[in-house]
């Protein structure tokens, strides 16, 4: 009987060598997959709350100062200078007027027009500075 355990022809034994083959498989795969396990650290980083920098008041109200196409300069809809005035003395005042009664923390936005000349624009820059702005964005 081809195959019966007590035959001399087809009986191999035990064999040791596949085992291990098995064995060594399964080894490499953890040695491979615990490399690539992450690892969480802890971040120190302080979180701002709502209580502790702030001072009392109000938040800080933004001054817009818009631009046209055709070089009028205003401030919070207001008219301030025409567009033949380059040194834009009026609109100094009044931003030098707001840093003297309420401090530099108020952001001040330039809008201009998309057609405005650039020029004027620079003019407005210059005007700002003058005034002591420090806190200028574009919108």
């Amino acid at each position: 009987m081809g195959g019966s355990a007590g035959s001399e022809d087809g009986d191999v034994g035990f064999q040791i060598a596949p085992m291990v083959d098995v064995v060594f498989v399964l080894l490499l795969f953890f040695m491979a997959s615990a490399g690539s396990q992450v690892v969480e650290r802890e971040l120190n980083i302080s979180l701002p709350s709502g209580r502790g920098g702030q001072t009392t008041g109000p938040p800080p109200t933004p001054v817009i100062i818009s631009i046209s196409a055709d070089g009028v300069v205003s401030m919070n809809n207001r008219i301030f200078d025409t567009p033949a005035s380059k040194e834009l003395p009026e609109l100094r005042a009044q931003l030098k007027d707001n840093i003297d009664r309420f401090g530099d923390k108020d952001p001040v936005i330039i809008r201009p027009d998309e057609n405005a000349r650039q020029e004027r624009i620079i003019d407005v820059l210059n005007g700002a500075a003058a005034a002591g702005v420090k806190n200028l964005t574009f919108s």
